[in-house]
């Protein structure tokens, strides 16, 4: 991989992560249109790298809502900030039983299965155009809201299916405040990402070697700087009910890419 191919790379991460058109499915069909051929170890380390580029430009933009988080945690009372906590942690459960017993499983489906990325951009257009038309509310998340909208995330764990799409369509689908709802939906992922990529560093799957730093750099440069444009661009489409547009794209990507598939 160049350092064009990394930066390209890294703003289909960047901004995908946020957009509701699946960063993971994107991710997979820009590989295969750049004629990516990494090997599995430096792939790897390549997606995780674009990963937390991505966390790191949610915590920039919400950077107070982060620390706000982090003072819940440990300071044992009864407050807002508290049960915010709570239900952040409510809703990592499903995504990380999914990844802790299904990992190899998830891992064969990122090997450019685009036929199942089609069929997954389908379904997110299908939530999309649901959620941008349910009514306007000002429900907060609650606790059974954040576990279910948890399920939405480690099903969103599939290529093609939008996490960010899924968790805020869901959201907005129970009825919590669309606004409210991208909030929960880009934090909630944060400790995620940042577990994950722990989890590789220590058991050693990460392959990095000197003579990869630009790209890595490259691409999480790329990768962060798209994120901050997009992450802010995101609040602003779903607070104005614009997902719309976003469920006609995975639709046409989808099925030009079932298309590609079934007559290529």
């Amino acid at each position: 991989m160049d350092l064009i191919d990394a930066i390209i790379l890294g703003i289909i991460q960047g901004l995908t992560e946020f957009l509701p058109v699946s960063s993971s499915g994107h991710l997979e069909l820009g590989k295969v249109l750049l004629g990516d051929t990494s090997i599995p170890e430096e792939s790897l380390l390549f997606t995780v790298v674009l990963h937390f580029a991505t966390a790191l430009s949610t915590i920039v933009v919400y950077r107070k809502d982060v620390w706000e988080i982090i003072q819940g945690l440990f300071a044992f009372k009864d407050n807002e900030a508290s049960r915010f906590s709570l239900k952040i942690i409510i809703s990592m459960v499903p995504a990380a039983l999914v990844g802790m017993f299904f990992e190899d499983e998830l891992e064969i489906l990122f090997s450019g299965n685009i036929l199942l990325v089609g069929s997954m951009l389908l379904i997110t257009a299908l939530l999309l155009f649901l959620a941008d038309r349910a009514k306007t509310t000002h429900k907060n998340v609650s606790y059974g809201n954040s576990l279910v909208i948890g399920i939405a995330q480690a099903v969103a764990m599939l290529p093609g299916i939008s996490r960010s799409g899924a968790t805020i369509a869901t959201s907005v689908l129970l009825g919590v405040d669309k606004q409210k709802a991208a909030r929960f939906s880009f934090l909630m992922v944060v400790p995620l990402i940042l577990g994950k990529i722990a989890k590789d560093i220590l058991s050693g799957d990460l392959n990095f070697q000197a003579d990869n730093f630009g790209v890595l750099s490259a691409g999480f440069a790329a990768a962060f700087l798209a994120g901050l444009l997009a992450c802010t661009w995101m609040i602003r489409l779903v607070r104005n009910s614009r997902l719309t547009f976003f469920a006609v794209y995975c639709l046409i990507v989808g099925c030009i890419a079932i298309a590609a598939t079934l007559w290529l």
